[in-house]
């Protein structure tokens, strides 16, 4: 029995998606003071507050100062809990991933754990603690490349993982990437981002703002992935209680009004080609489309040539002497005449 009376195996509870899958990098523990792998401060993440979030953050901070006091006697955590720092955040990951990060609390995820709140602090010292140990085991499943010589691949297989990494756990685009390294595996993937860029010979104010645009281009896709899954889902549940007749019929009537307003001849159009924009099975290629039109662009400008050097005054000279005017879109002055 734990400290909130209740009994059961654990393991049974803890959802699916906590459990560390094959080749997934686990939380790494820190034991005391001045053992963390991180040695800077993290930002201060914040969770959208509830109502009741200042007398929570409160209590939690009672109950973390109990513990430590606890710890500085040289007391262990009970042994009968069997808890794990990596469990507990692989377990505020899945209930972030199902419900939001709002659901996150340190008295939700004992509770699926099958613990006592209070054990949780043991092993992690508040929410806000936890919430860094949850977007660090985010930054370990995108792991840049290591440079290859080919700068597109490699930018190609960050995005790709990125994204991928992100539509799994949404809920991180309001936290990921939006501030200086955060941690190891934070710096692990600027360094190398930076060696992928290092051959192009670019300033670091260029070469910061191309990686902000493969960034934001990512963000940017995965919210409207996002948007069409949720469009989809609604559209489901409007047409449940129609036939397909019925479908078809509506779908007609909307392109007929098109056709008949003569004001959207370009949109008739479309509609007439039949293709559908938002369609789940070209998601991936038209990712690959927008990220290839943006790798063109920083190819063009990477290989443009630079502008010619501003032209010098020509020294004053005698009227009679003067050049006739120069041609439209010529450099240079035409000859004057003998």
């Amino acid at each position: 029995m734990d400290a909130s009376g209740q009994r059961g195996d654990r393991a049974e509870h803890v959802p699916a998606a906590a459990r560390p899958k094959p080749g997934q990098r686990s939380v790494p523990e820190r034991t005391g003071p001045g053992q963390e792998s991180w040695p800077f401060g993290r930002p201060r993440y914040a969770f959208p507050p509830p109502g009741r979030a200042v007398r929570d953050e409160k209590h939690e901070q009672r109950i973390a100062e109990h513990i430590q006091r606890h710890k500085e006697r040289g007391a262990r955590p009970p042994r009968d809990r069997g808890l794990s720092r990596d469990e507990i955040v692989r377990t505020a990951i899945a209930v972030a991933d199902a419900e939001g990060p709002e659901a996150i609390s340190m008295r939700r995820i004992a509770r699926e754990l099958r613990a006592g709140p209070m054990s949780l602090y043991w092993y992690v010292g508040s929410k806000e603690e936890l919430l860094n140990l949850m977007l660090e085991t985010l930054e370990a499943e995108v792991e840049a490349p290591e440079p290859t010589g080919d700068w597109r691949a490699d930018l190609r297989v960050f995005a790709n993982q990125m994204r991928e990494v992100m539509n799994r756990h949404p809920w991180a685009l309001e936290f990921i990437g939006s501030r200086p390294p955060a941690g190891p595996n934070d710096a692990r993937n600027l360094e190398r981002l930076l060696g992928i860029l290092a051959g192009l010979d670019l300033d670091a104010r260029p070469t910061m703002d191309l990686l902000g645009a493969i960034a934001t281009y990512v963000v940017g896709a995965v919210i409207r992935e996002g948007q069409e899954i949720r469009g989809q889902r609604e559209q489901e549940q409007a047409e449940a209680a129609m036939t397909q007749e019925m479908r078809d019929a509506e779908q007609e009537r909307y392109r007929d009004w098109f056709r008949a307003s003569g004001q959207y001849p370009q949109i008739a159009r479309l509609m007439e080609s039949g293709i559908d924009p938002d369609d789940p099975a070209t998601r991936d290629e038209r990712f690959e489309f927008g990220l290839d039109v943006l790798l063109d662009g920083v190819a063009a400008q990477v290989h443009a040539s630079p502008p010619p050097p501003p032209a010098q005054p020509l020294p004053a000279q005698p009227a009679s002497a003067q050049p006739s005017p120069a041609r439209p879109g010529l450099g240079r002055a035409a000859p004057a005449a003998q």
